[in-house]
Parts: structure tokens; C-alpha cells; sequence
């Protein structure tokens, strides 16, 4: 079908199976994308949960479809996607189209994480870190607006970090992709507005550093220290803060708020920024041991 024929199909379909309509969720196989992917579905949405691992994405939806029941369309399905791949995301935005009816939400939050100083990634990280972050954000964006503007509704949310906010010491090309993410959306949010859309959201929302399989071997990498230097969030916690934005879209959202405060005011100081980043990481560190012996003495991954 068409991109065209699609957005026909989604205004004429949209509440046909009672639901909150079709939401896509990239990188939901694991982690935080699976604890979206729960919530949406709870809320009412039919999730399309992709990843690249395709295994991965196939048992989060039977997990979800094996919560609830539904009587006739399933609660979630799943496809594999490398959302580094355009044209596979814009098969996805049809596909669940055809599938659901709608495409009412789509969450970008597929990701790749990882560190040290910005001279010592080698250009094929590099590349990787820029491709998923980044190019992925916009590639998933641009394919769920391809069938939200025709009918003048719909919802992007670009889960994106604090990282984006401000310069990170041992995650400098990571924060510069998540900075990509955020001029990004925030541009997109303005360019819609500016065509006269109003119905069509796009938010950020930047959280703290979450204890996932991003970070599960990065307790003794003393690069990812500032990544345990707040508040360690939990995916759940994450997830619901999603939750929240998709009920109130802001186009920025900081996970938790008053970390989010002390970031923006470094991003506002880069001059001050420097001269204290060898304190931080110097705290960020001992936080981080910390952390590490307390999960080693608990024999558990909650921290």
C-alpha cells in the first residue's frame, strides 16, 4: 500500500478496534523499549514492537499478547528493524497502517552507548553511535510523520539523554549523537507548527542514566562514571514518564527534573563546565564504585 493509500487508511480505520490506534516502539526487544512497549499496550494502543534483533522483538509481543487478550486484533505484533535503513523504517509506518489502521504513536528509542574520551573511538563507533542515534531518530521520524500529516494527527517521541543537553566527559561522541536527536525533534516540532500543523506532536524526553543492558558492563568503565553520577533510573520509571508524555506531549521532558536543571545550567556555563569537570568525574567515580559494590554485595540488578 501506498503512503497515500495508507493515510486514507488511517483516517478512515482509526478507532475500528476500539483502541488508541497503531504505536510503534524501535529497540523494544529488551530493556526500556520492552517497558514501553508494555505500558502502550496497557493504555489501549496496538504496539508494533520492532528491533533488530528479531527474536528479541517476537517475544516481547507474545508477552504482551499473552497480558491481554484481546478478541480481535492482537495487542502487539513484531517486525524486525535496523532503523539505520529508511526505507525499512517507512515499511514499518505502512505496515502498521495496514495491520492496525492507524499509526498514532511512534517512539523512537533505539540506541547505542558507548565511551571514553572523544579521540579514542575509532570511526567505524563513531559511525554506529551517529547511525542509530541519530540518523535513526530522524529516519523513524520522518516515517511516521510520511502517514501522520496527511491526516493531521499523531505523535513522535524521541527518547533521547541528559547527554543531550550538555557536554559529558568519557561520553563526548555519545552526547554529541543525543544533542543530534534533540536539535532534531525540536526543529521538526517548530517546522510543523510553522506549516500550520497543530495536530501532530514531537517530543524529547532525556533521562538520567537507566540501568539496562546499555549500562550492565559499564560498572567498572571509569569513562561511563557520569552516567551514575544522579539518579540511577530504572526502565520502569523511564517508561512511565513516557507514559505521561504521551497523554501531555512537551517537547522536552528531563527524567528526573532537577537533575535535568543542574545539566542545562552546565550546558548554559561551558566555560564553568570545564573547569570543574575534573571534580565531577573525580565524584562520579566514587558514585559509581559505589553503586557497583552495593549491586556485587545485593547479588541483584537493582541498584
Amino acid at each position: 500500500m501506498g503512503r497515500n493509500a495508507a493515510a486514507g487508511s488511517q483516517n478512515g480505520r482509526r478507532a475500528e478496534h476500539g483502541n488508541l490506534g497503531g504505536a510503534v516502539v524501535t529497540g523494544g526487544g529488551r530493556g526500556l523499549g520492552r517497558e514501553i512497549a508494555l505500558r502502550l499496550a496497557r493504555a489501549g494502543f496496538t504496539v508494533h514492537v520492532t528491533d533488530v534483533h528479531e527474536q528479541l522483538a517476537a517475544d516481547v509481543a507474545a508477552e504482551i499478547n499473552a497480558e491481554i487478550p484481546r478478541p480481535t486484533l492482537t495487542a502487539a505484533f513484531a517486525s524486525v528493524l535496523d532503523v539505520r535503513d529508511d526505507a525499512a523504517c517507512l515499511a514499518i509506518a505502512t505496515a502498521t497502517v495496514d495491520r492496525v489502521g492507524s499509526l498514532a504513536l511512534w517512539v523512537n528509542n533505539a540506541g547505542v552507548f558507548m565511551t571514553g574520551p572523544v579521540w579514542e573511538p575509532h570511526e567505524q563507533q563513531r559511525r554506529l553511535m551517529f547511525e542509530v542515534n541519530a540518523h535513526g531518530t530522524i529516519n523513524g521520524s520522518l516515517a511516521a510523520l510520511s502517514v501522520m500529516r496527511p491526516v493531521g494527527r499523531g505523535h513522535v517521541i524521541n527518547v533521547a539523554s541528559l547527554a543531550g543537553l550538555a557536554g559529558i566527559p568519557g561520553e563526548g561522541v555519545y552526547a554529541a549523537s543525543k544533542h543530534a536527536v534533540l536539535g532534531f525533534s525540536t526543529s521538526a516540532l517548530f517546522d510543523l507548527r510553522a506549516a500550520g500543523v497543530r495536530g501532530i506532536d514531537i517530543s524529547c524526553v532525556c533521562p538520567d542514566g537507566i540501568w539496562t543492558p546499555m549500562l550492565f558492563d559499564k560498572l567498572d568503565d571509569p569513562d561511563a562514571s557520569l552516567s551514575f553520577s544522579g539518579k540511577l533510573l530504572q526502565p520502569g520509571e523511564v517508561a512511565d514518564q513516557v507514559l505521561r508524555v504521551v497523554k501531555k506531549p512537551r517537547p522536552v521532558t528531563t527524567l528526573p527534573g532537577w537533575r535535568g536543571a543542574q545539566v542545562r545550567l552546565l550546558g548554559l556555563l561551558p566555560g564553568v563546565g570545564a573547569r570543574i569537570a575534573p571534580l565531577l568525574v573525580k565524584i562520579s567515580r566514587k558514585q559509581q564504585s559505589a553503586v557497583a559494590r552495593r549491586l556485587r554485595r545485593a547479588g541483584t540488578a537493582q541498584p
